[in-house]
């Protein structure tokens, strides 16, 4: 591995776990496989990780990232490509597709979305996440809010 993806990979890593809440909705288990998923404000990502992944850092804009895991035994699991889709909803029903795009890196395949939110706005995700080979399509579903000021 090339010591700037370890470097990308480790602070993008640590950007996700440090802000995001240690709770059970932010990892889903279908069995097979695993999806990790969080939403935050790109404000949070450290800039040479947000300059690295090309996102545009601001606290008006979210990212939604997601990363697929098949089980492995003896192992946290291997990080497996997948085709992701999803939609966001606000409480007044309105309703945007998100539109993601794949991170490859030496030792991990992240897929990420980036959207505009407003301040105290929460959101419904519904992301559906199929693995590379697999014909059964994994259902996310999880609520955010996002505070901008």
């Amino acid at each position: 591995m090339r010591p700037m993806l370890r470097v990308t990979t480790v602070l993008f890593t640590l950007a996700l776990l440090l802000t995001a809440p240690a709770r059970a909705e932010n990892i889903q288990d279908f069995g097979d496989y695993v999806v990790h998923y969080n939403a935050l404000t790109t404000d949070m990502i450290p800039p040479m990780v947000a300059r690295e992944n090309d996102i545009t850092r601001s606290k008006n804009r979210a990212m939604l990232n997601v990363v697929v895991l098949k089980k492995v035994l003896g192992a946290s699991g291997k990080p497996t490509a997948a085709e992701v889709s999803g939609r966001a909803v606000d409480l007044t029903g309105k309703q945007n597709t998100i539109e993601f795009r794949e991170v490859r890196e030496t030792n991990a395949i992240y897929y990420i979305a980036e959207f505009a939110v407003s301040n105290e706005q929460r959101l419904t995700f519904d992301i559906t996440v199929t693995p590379e080979g697999e014909k059964e399509a994994l259902d996310v579903r999880f609520r955010k809010q996002f505070f901008t000021d």
